[in-house]
């Protein structure tokens, strides 16, 4: 099973996005509909302050009648941020996830954010670890 640092490792594309809490909502809706994900960290210099994915735009801006251009990020972000650090396990990872109802978790390290992983990365890797568990045997059980 690989802990989260193995996890951004194996993923395609590393770069994390980001958006600045003076960022307009519609600023940072269209960062995340160009790199086609369903949050960014939101990061006031090198310092994580929350995130901000479609659930938040959904439920604090469309369903309340805000204004996505007048809107700041920072007025409707998710402040409380559950974090894991690169050592947690994916399975872990699974049971924060659910526990607390949340599809993206930020990942610090010594007070850094070094990456994102989502509730896709999770259970895509989750199901090649058991994939490769009944590889394994299967090839037992034939030899």
């Amino acid at each position: 099973m690989k802990n989260v640092t193995e996890l951004l490792k194996s993923k395609p594309d590393r770069a994390m996005v980001t958006v600045r809490p003076e960022d307009t909502v519609l600023d940072a809706i269209k960062i995340l509909a160009r790199e086609d994900i369903g949050a960014a960290v939101v990061v006031s210099g090198d310092r994580l302050v929350g995130i901000f994915s479609e659930r938040d735009y959904t439920r604090k801006v469309v369903l309340k009648g805000r204004q996505s251009e007048t809107t700041k990020v920072e007025e409707i972000m998710t402040a409380n941020v559950v974090c894991v650090s690169p050592r947690t396990k994916t399975r872990d990872c699974m049971a924060i996830m659910s526990e607390k109802n949340i599809r993206h978790l930020p990942v610090v390290e010594e007070g850094r954010v070094v990456g994102m992983v989502s509730i896709r990365d999770i259970v895509t890797d989750i199901i090649a670890d058991q994939d490769f568990t009944i590889s394994q045997l299967e090839q037992y059980i034939v030899s």
